[in-house]
């Protein structure tokens, strides 16, 4: 077998798709759909690549050096359902047969129209047989639009309604990156996606952009007391500086209570902080979660369960008051 990693991937791709993946597809009667199937198990296995990451390097580091003890274990397990559902792909097959049509013909009326297909590499030529700087390219771009998202997230208040799922996790782990509201996840997808469609990333960059992002977002959620330093931790997100920004009253309530705020809302590279002025490097670690969620606040309840989570997120959407 050849030792590139990409023809490694591919052939595992193709195993998995034909030995489990194409006869579940022809038991269930999408043989139809095969093509898009063959896409589906590379997400499948790009996920299950990263859970075992997760369990092996991820929770090695957990156990190392906690930042602090693991005392609400159900917790956790919520975060584990939400992992789940998005690395094993049921997230993206709800996507595929509910919104990506729509994007399908969208593309497909741009052409219609006269609209010419697009490719960030024609901007610099020759990019696109440098794969590697070819990726890191997009990695930037993506990484970009997701700090414009992420400020969008806590800047409006209809949209933190939906995103202080995500910040009420009090007990912060490698698990915690997919605890997020399902609508939430929809609006932020499809903006990427709708960026994916406008810069002509092609669709294998796109898995290892979405794939690499992922992986990175786990690890700087995780419980470890890690930072990468004065030099590189300028230059790539670490689980101390994302667990600022999920510091209560620090992070993402800065501005003081009833007003949204907050600092360190990078994905992968705090330049974009930096260059915004939204950086902090200073604060010692502090408690994660919502200042309401305090006794002394009123201690809001945001869910103990999934079902119930994402009940109370529509119930914050719905009635603004809720919202804070």
């Amino acid at each position: 077998m050849s030792a590139n990693p990409i023809d490694w991937f591919g052939s595992a791709q193709q195993a998995l798709f034909e030995g489990l993946v194409q006869p579940l597809m022809y038991a269930i009667g999408l043989a139809n759909l095969l093509e898009d199937g063959y896409r589906a198990t590379g997400w499948l296995l790009v996920g299950l690549l990263q859970l075992a990451v997760m369990v092996t390097l991820f929770h090695a580091l957990e156990r190392w050096r906690p930042v602090e003890a693991v005392s609400d274990r159900a917790a956790i397990r919520t975060d584990i359902v939400y992992t789940l559902i998005h690395r094993l792909g049921v997230f993206r097959v709800a996507l595929f047969f509910s919104v990506d049509p729509l994007w399908d013909a969208l593309v497909a009326e741009a052409r219609l129209a006269g609209v010419p297909a697009w490719s960030l590499d024609q901007v610099w030529p020759g990019v696109s047989d440098l794969a590697l700087v070819s990726f890191v390219l997009y990695l930037l771009v993506f990484d970009f639009v997701d700090y414009g998202l992420h400020r969008g997230q806590h800047a409006w208040r209809w949209w933190w309604a939906l995103h202080a799922l995500h910040h009420s996790q009090r007990q912060m782990t490698c698990w915690s990156d997919n605890r997020n509201h399902l609508l939430d996840d929809l609006i932020r997808d499809s903006m990427l996606v709708l960026v994916a469609l406008a810069i002509g990333i092609a669709p294998g960059q796109f898995v290892a952009v979405v794939a690499a992002t992922q992986l990175l977002e786990s690890l700087s959620h995780a419980n470890v007391r890690l930072s990468f330093g004065p030099v590189i931790g300028r230059l790539l997100v670490s689980p101390r500086f994302h667990r600022l920004h999920h510091a209560i009253g620090i992070g993402h309530e800065s501005r003081g209570a009833g007003s949204l705020g907050g600092h360190n809302f990078a994905v992968l590279f705090p330049v974009w902080d930096l260059m915004f002025g939204t950086a902090r490097f200073d604060v010692a670690i502090e408690p994660t979660g919502i200042r309401d969620q305090l006794p002394e606040a009123g201690g809001r309840d945001y869910g103990k369960g999934f079902w119930a989570q994402q009940w109370l997120g529509l119930r914050r959407l719905v009635q603004p008051g809720e919202s804070r």
